[in-house]
């Protein structure tokens, strides 16, 4: 979550007129992410959030966004629910940008996650796949490995200058990740987040204080793909530690849990170590993108890229699939 476009007042509240929400109460912006800009709103009706959808986001695919969130609502999944104005619709525009409010989801995000978070995380992963099988609209991964080399060709002139060598060292471990890529149909694909990162997941206390998840948000990277790379993104983004290490205890919490309710084809293991790699030059190159190019002054905290190449480091060294925890 971000803000890169600025709402006003009067705007909001033109805006808000076609919604049966009732009164504005509050409004601020929320500055995490890079993606969207994002609000905090408060009605008499209760809390929502706002999304302006910005650039790098096509509005053709918004609906399916949308489309999706009310169809794993509708499942059981806490996820936002797009909020309908009073003509039916949920997309609408606001400051010159595609908007729609969705509900709001208690709970909060861990800022240092621990053991116990995989568990229900690897579970609510398992849940949202298995929801999602029935809802038949494709949206292919955008940034899939077909986006990879052209985005790492957009990070050619600055690239070297956030750390020396850099760019030739992700030709290499580009060139490894797609030749070692499964082919197409050879693993089970389904809507898959493919953004579950810490931030986007929301937890509250469950029995005797253990963490329960209460909500998945930011649904904005979801797709079509290889459900098993759902599973590579969220052992990249929950199961290493601040000094670079991999928490094989939490991949295994995470895995584990995953599996009770849908348990990964001989295939999918097998391909694991390879689709933790491209997980990992995924984030890398948008990270860096964004590193170079978020413009001055954006309300908008910038992630370091090199995080991602430590962990494309250990996974491109990971001795088969039992190293990752399965």
């Amino acid at each position: 979550m971000a803000v890169y476009t600025e709402v006003t007042d009067e705007a909001l509240r033109a805006f808000l007129a076609d919604y049966p929400l009732g009164a504005l109460r509050a409004f601020r912006g929320i500055a995490e992410g890079v993606e969207n800009s994002n609000y905090a709103l408060k009605t008499a009706s209760g809390d929502f959030i706002l999304t302006l959808y910005e650039k790098r986001v096509d509005p053709r695919e918004l609906p399916w966004f949308l489309a999706l969130m009310e169809h794993l609502a509708a499942r059981g999944i806490d996820c936002p629910l797009p909020v309908k104005a009073t003509d039916g619709v949920a997309l609408r525009t606001l400051a010159g940008r595609p908007a729609a409010i969705c509900t709001f989801l208690p709970g909060v995000w861990p800022r240092r996650v621990r053991p116990e978070h995989c568990a229900p995380l690897g579970g609510a992963l398992a849940r949202l796949h298995l929801a999602g099988a029935d809802f038949e609209e494709v949206r292919p991964n955008g940034l899939g490995p077909r986006a990879w080399a052209p985005l790492l060709d957009r990070c050619r002139a600055g690239g070297d200058a956030v750390q020396p060598g850099l760019i030739a060292e992700l030709d290499a471990a580009l060139a490894g990740i797609l030749a070692a890529w499964p082919a197409e149909g050879a693993l089970p694909t389904g809507q898959i987040h493919a953004d579950l990162f810490p931030d986007n997941v929301f937890f509250l206390d469950g029995p005797e204080g253990s963490p329960r998840v209460s909500g998945l948000i930011d649904f904005y990277f979801a797709c079509t793909d290889l459900l098993a790379y759902d599973l590579a993104v969220c052992l990249n983004a929950w199961c290493f530690e601040t000094d670079g290490s991999y928490n094989v205890t939490k991949a295994h919490a995470l895995l584990a849990a995953y599996q009770r309710l849908r348990p990964m084809a001989t295939a999918e293991r097998a391909a694991l170590p390879a689709l933790c790699r491209g997980a990992a030059i995924r984030f890398l190159l948008t990270r860096l993108y964004d590193w170079m190019m978020t413009p001055p002054g954006a309300m908008v905290t910038r992630k370091d890229p090199l995080e991602y190449l430590r962990r494309l480091r250990f996974f491109a060294g990971a001795e088969g699939p039992s190293s990752l925890g399965l």
